[in-house]
């Protein structure tokens, strides 16, 4: 009989454990997003800021772009306009970079520090830069892993098949692997763009600041990302545990 109560206390306070790990994952969870959300809404004030602040040289950001790409040795990469704002990128299997309208033929100091860089980007992959290989690795199991993570958990919750609920969860891993891997991808390309930069003497020594508040406003979203797929891989985990 004590036996009974002993075992029967332990599984009470085991469901307990579960429960409040479940909850603190879930709260965890609001509480990523809403950083994500400041984050988001940071980047865009900080940008139409420094947006509005031209730069003394009045040169374009397409135009900086061209002469960081040429200092680098990077004649081959070309320079595009994509429509939108803040859809600046790097595409290393076209080898273009492409800007935005709110970039491209502005001499703003944002402008000039978010071309140097997704120039940075195409630095990164001339030189073989180890981490953004890791990435291109990881990113069809992230890409797949984030697609159907959801759909393969839910069946493995539906018909209580444990295999399905860990095959999910481990494709959902791989898409918190891809962007663990993505931070220092993307503060490198922004330390290199700030070098290059004040290298070429595309910003007076005053003027480094905006571009520099620019790129760590845009960086901190990667963090958020990380940190919103993270708890909620947290979450995943503590459900299964739960049931």
């Amino acid at each position: 009989m004590v036996q009974s109560l002993v075992l029967a206390a332990g599984s009470a306070q085991k469901a307990d454990l579960f429960s409040i790990n479940y909850m603190t994952a879930y709260f965890l969870c609001i509480a990523a997003f809403i950083f994500a959300a400041i984050c988001s809404v940071k980047v865009k004030t900080t940008f139409n800021k420094y947006n509005r602040v031209r730069s003394l040289g009045a040169v374009t950001a397409a135009e900086a772009a061209r002469r960081i790409l040429d200092s680098n040795g990077l004649y081959n990469v070309q320079i595009a306009r994509i429509s939108g704002s803040l859809t600046d990128n790097y595409n290393p299997r076209t080898n273009v970079v492409s800007l935005s309208d709110s970039v491209y033929d502005s001499t703003s100091l944002a402008a000039i520090g978010v071309a140097a860089h997704e120039c940075g980007h195409a630095v990164q992959h001339a030189k073989g830069y180890i981490p953004i290989k890791i990435r291109s690795a990881v990113f069809p199991l992230a890409q797949f892993g984030s697609s159907f993570y959801f759909i393969i958990f839910l069946l493995g919750i539906l018909f209580s098949f444990e295999p399905l609920v860990d095959a999910g969860i481990i494709l959902f891993a791989f898409v918190v692997v891809f962007q663990l891997v993505t931070l220092p991808v993307e503060f490198n390309a922004s330390r290199r763009a700030m070098q290059t930069i004040e290298a070429q003497g595309l910003l007076q020594r005053d003027e480094l600041y905006g571009a520099r508040r620019t790129l760590t406003a845009a960086a901190m979203t990667y963090v958020a990302s990380l940190t919103v797929s993270f708890t909620q891989l947290l979450r995943l985990l503590s459900y299964r545990n739960r049931r």
